[in-house]
């Protein structure tokens, strides 16, 4: 198929001669291990690919007027986006606490419709912050926490053909917020026990049914069977852990002396480069390949992101916003400076081109099949599968115009192989 083709050139875009290499940075010591392009451009140690990760994202230049641009501005607004975006994260997963904890202390169909709500709704606040992912901001040391998938769902809860699977059925398995992150991922990557696909599906259950979501009866949580009471203590404790940890994002951009602070304090030049990276790996590597191009290829509806609401569409139209308001400064209710500017007033052309691709990437996720399942089980020469292809194809080429806007900045922009 087309999609693996997309796979396999998908690969490491790479702006400048050069790359110093920093062991302490975690995110582009990953990204320079994903690609061969890495490891023979940096020289990785062992057999760990790049080895090490950027010591700088800016470009040197023998010319000293090269790269002359003032960025405060726009590195502050960037700041002020990504304040705000996470303060209502965090308040979209206090509300969906709160509608756990009301369903639990109430098991009704209208509490677990009321939950189902609340998740869907803060999921889309959350979503638009995975703009602010990939180069080793504080999102990186919860966010297998928080958003690891595809999972397992028997390593939480009984699935068919195994009534007893998972920590909820082990009732001799002491069950506290600590073992459940210890097993979080503990014995293979797909054993997700926390987050939000584990509150996903503990509240919608196992989808089944190219024709809607998961159906978990509201009986999964009456009170007094000894599977539904552990059922009711494990999704309060992810609920509630979930909102600390998005809490905790809130607050190391918004404290004194928190990341925004060490983001404000670097050159300009790693400023950008860190902004910048964060939203062409977004569309060209992790969106167009491991949320789209994967599940496609596979047509496996466990490579689905939310594939127990069958929400995955919201995921593309948010993660998409999200690339977008950092582009244009336009996010989380306010209209701020944009990374568009910088670039236009250094090259006009690079910017209108971006603008461009951001628009045709935005038309074809919309047009999307949804649910997402149906577009993964039809005819691979289905309107549906073309017009995904098309999708991957758009995210790609906005990924390369976003590298192109960093070359015209002076900074080095890699997105990883597939």
């Amino acid at each position: 198929m087309k999609t693996k083709l997309w796979l396999g050139v998908g690969s490491a875009m790479l702006v400048g001669s050069a790359i110093n290499v920093n062991p302490e940075h975690k995110i582009a010591n990953a990204l320079l291990g994903a690609s061969p392009a890495y490891s023979q451009e940096a020289g990785g140690e062992g057999g760990e690919g790049g080895g090490g990760a950027l010591a700088t994202y800016a470009i040197s230049s023998t010319d000293a007027n090269a790269f002359n641009y003032d960025a405060s501005e726009h590195i502050d607004a960037y700041i002020d986006l990504v304040r705000d975006s996470y303060a209502r994260s965090a308040s979209g997963t206090s509300a969906l606490k709160d509608a756990v904890d009301a369903l639990i202390t109430n098991p009704t169909d209208e509490k677990l419709a009321a939950a189902r709500k609340a998740w869907v709704d803060a999921r889309q606040s959350y979503l638009v912050t995975e703009a602010y992912r990939f180069y080793d901001g504080p999102i990186e040391d919860v966010e297998g926490q928080i958003n690891a998938w595809p999972m397992n769902e028997a390593a939480i809860d009984y699935v068919e053909g195994d009534a007893k699977a998972g920590i909820i059925n082990a009732s001799t398995q002491p069950l506290s917020i600590d073992a459940i992150i210890k097993a979080n991922q503990a014995n293979d990557e797909s054993d997700v026990t926390t987050g939000w696909h584990a509150i996903e599906f503990l509240l919608w259950g196992q989808d089944l049914s190219l024709d809607g979501p998961g159906n978990r009866p509201v009986s999964d949580f009456a009170e007094g069977a000894p599977a539904n009471d552990r059922r009711r203590t494990y999704l309060g404790l992810v609920a509630e852990q979930l909102d600390r940890d998005v809490a905790s994002l809130r607050d190391e951009w918004t404290k004194s002396d928190g990341y925004a602070a060490k983001f404000k304090e670097l050159e300009p030049r790693e400023a950008i480069g860190r902004i910048l990276n964060g939203i062409a790996i977004l569309a060209g590597f992790e969106f167009m390949s491991e949320r789209l191009a994967v599940a496609l290829d596979s047509g496996d509806q466990e490579d689905e992101h939310s594939c127990f609401s069958d929400t995955t569409h919201q995921d593309f139209v948010y993660d998409l916003a999200g690339i977008k308001a950092v582009w244009t400064g336009d996010g989380a209710g306010k209209d701020r400076k944009g990374i568009d500017e910088l670039v236009r007033a250094l090259d006009k052309s690079t910017a209108d081109k971006v603008d461009a691709l951001l628009k045709d990437s935005e038309a074809r996720i919309a047009a999307l099949g949804n649910p997402w399942d149906k577009v993964l089980a039809a005819d691979p020469s289905s309107p549906e599968r073309k017009a995904a292809e098309e999708a991957v194809t758009s995210l790609q080429a906005l990924g390369k115009g976003l590298t192109d806007a960093g070359a015209k900045l002076g900074v080095l922009v890699l997105i990883p192989a597939g």
